[in-house]
């Protein structure tokens, strides 16, 4: 399974973004799916997530700004961002996996599938 991120650049705060991710060799329709974050020097974090059935969570930090959603037909997730902020900066992966009762979908373990990641730089 490849997946590959799409959409990133340099936005200025208060922008808007549409980062892509487009998946092959799997099909996402029985797959959880999530966006995460790695700013510079820290560990991945969790920007939304939706489940294989379609349930939806976003982090604190985003929520009321940036939209999650998939495209089963073209095996394509989206990210829809605005109201960029500078802490929104950093490299945003696109993951993947199949649903498992252990990890919840914020979980960076639970995915078995990760892009190489879009760069996101919100200037001030």
């Amino acid at each position: 399974v490849e997946l590959v991120e799409s959409g990133g650049g340099l936005v200025q705060a208060g922008g808007s973004l549409r980062l892509s991710c487009a998946v092959s060799g799997g099909t996402i329709s029985t797959y959880n799916k999530a966006w995460f974050l790695q700013a510079a020097g820290k560990e991945h974090q969790f920007v939304a997530g939706v489940t294989w059935t379609g349930t939806i969570t976003y982090a604190d930090s985003v929520s009321g700004r940036f939209i999650i959603s998939s495209d089963n037909a073209k095996n394509t997730v989206f990210l829809e961002m605005s109201g960029l902020k500078s802490e929104d900066t950093g490299d945003y992966y696109c993951a993947a996996g199949a649903p498992r009762a252990k990890y919840s979908i914020s979980d960076s373990s639970g995915y078995n599938f990760w892009g190489r990641g879009t760069q996101v730089t919100v200037s001030s």
